[in-house]
């Protein structure tokens, strides 16, 4: 398998340089240069599977070249052992059309230990026998940091730094990161929002005198195989609910649009997916783009849920590149025009193309709150404020009656206590294996938001190229 840039001018790789490059040289993110197809026989074949199994064959031609079957089962073994229920990704079901695919019982309890398990052990295979050392640049709006962080703390040539907006995830969040005393582990509160976390993230990758003095590479979802990994459980639930022979609605909370394109990947490979719902809060700007075109963004509003506050949304370039006829150039061009002026209006192909498979929605304050209390009500289900937005998106979708509708539950409601007992009358608690959080030390620094600031830090902390 090999990848190419969205931008066009960045040279093929294949798995594992994708996978320790994370961002393109040219700016742009990788995608393969080509969908693996799967027939419905093959689909049908996952039936029964456990989710290690499920994982392996889904993956298999991802990593083609890079990675033998067993060498993969092996790792997906490793990552999908520690998480709390044999299911890894189960499905619960809340009334006659509706499910929730908890994807919360790993370490951290949100849906990033899906990917970042696996993309911890896989940093570690392909470093295994060379003299290089990754220096991990990341920027998080809540739930990227604690799962990179836990996946790769204290493994040896690996140093993470990782960024988040000031006073703006949750205590949960927070502690979740800063306290992991490992000696290679570097949290950053900055003095600005996540976009700007996550521009100086991209400056830091894009910059040649940074990235050449280190071994850059990232763990947000702007790295390939997070997506990879993200595209099993797609699978995994559709199957379960009766593909390929019935087509499946997926509910997807929003902001990066990293787990929602995974679903979209599924779909080219053969999955039958009905619709993806794009549930955004009121930071809406891919509500915005995929209703109207208008790509523009604004200014971040904070919210309950805040792993939602974004107004650009990095993997949305994806998508539009493979809308787009993969002109990587005019791709470039458009997003350039984008980074200059923050505003850009989608094609007549992208449009029509997104229209095909995606739909979208933007639920209120007031909206989340009666999602989380219905669910609790009618359901016995106690929803974080993520889940509540993309469950109340897949409420009022307008799908034909027998689709099912699958909304992904990202985070477990104890990582936003404060939010659910507002909405429910119920405050969550932590699992007993996190159930000490609040007890242990915390370590971070905070610096403001600028490009100066943080690589002066790393440069101080890092190891550079030998």
């Amino acid at each position: 398998m090999r990848y190419q840039s969205t931008r066009g001018t960045a040279p093929e790789l294949d798995f594992r340089d994708v996978t320790l490059a994370g961002l393109a040289r040219d700016g742009g993110l990788y995608v393969p240069v080509e969908w693996p197809r799967f027939t419905p026989e093959q689909i049908a074949d996952l039936a029964g599977l456990s989710y290690v199994e499920t994982a392996v064959r889904v993956m298999a031609p991802f990593v083609a070249g890079s990675l033998s079957e067993d060498e993969l089962r092996d790792l997906c073994t490793r990552a999908y052992g520690r998480f709390s229920h044999d299911a890894v990704t189960p499905l619960v079901q809340l009334d006659h059309r509706h499910f929730l695919l908890e994807l919360f019982h790993g370490p951290t309890l949100a849906f990033k230990d899906v990917a970042l398990q696996l993309l911890g052990l896989l940093f570690e295979k392909f470093l295994t026998g060379t003299d290089r050392h990754l220096t991990i640049v990341g920027a998080t709006s809540g739930d990227t940091g604690s799962a990179a962080i836990d996946a790769v703390a204290g493994r040896e040539k690996i140093d993470i730094f990782m960024l988040h907006p000031k006073g703006r995830v949750s205590d949960v969040q927070r502690r979740q990161m800063t306290t992991v005393l490992a000696p290679n582990v570097h949290n950053i509160a900055i003095e600005g929002s996540f976009d700007d976390a996550q521009a100086l993230v991209k400056a830091m990758f894009n910059d040649a005198d940074f990235s050449g003095r280190f071994h850059v590479t990232a763990v947000n979802s702007i790295n390939w195989a997070r997506l990879m990994a993200q595209v099993v459980y797609y699978f995994y639930a559709a199957v379960r609910l009766g593909a390929p022979a019935r087509e499946v609605a997926f509910s997807v909370p929003t902001g990066n649009f990293g787990d929602v394109f995974a679903g979209y990947v599924a779909a080219k490979m053969g999955l039958p997916v009905a619709k993806l719902i794009v549930a955004t809060n009121v930071n809406d700007i891919l509500h915005r783009a995929l209703s109207s075109g208008d790509y523009s963004a604004g200014t971040v509003t904070p919210t309950a849920a805040p792993s939602m506050d974004i107004q650009v949304s990095s993997n949305f370039e994806r998508l539009l590149f493979d809308l787009a006829a993969r002109d990587g150039a005019a791709l470039g061009e458009q997003m350039r025009g984008f980074e200059a002026s923050r505003a850009m209006r989608l094609t007549n192909a992208q449009q029509q193309g997104a229209a095909a498979l995606f739909a979208s929605d933007r639920i209120e304050p007031d909206e989340m709150a009666r999602a989380m209390a219905w669910a609790c009500s009618n359901t016995n289900q106690v929803l974080d404020p993520h889940t509540a937005i993309g469950l109340a998106a897949a409420r009022r979708a307008d799908l034909a009656p027998h689709v099912p509708v699958v909304t992904l539950a990202t985070a477990h409601p104890a990582k936003f206590d404060d939010a659910v007992e507002r909405a429910t009358g119920i405050r969550p608690t932590l699992p007993p294996r996190v159930g000490d959080l609040f007890e242990r030390e915390e370590r971070y620094d905070v610096l403001p938001a600028t490009f100066e600031a943080i690589t002066g830090f790393i440069a101080e902390r890092g190891t550079p190229k030998s």
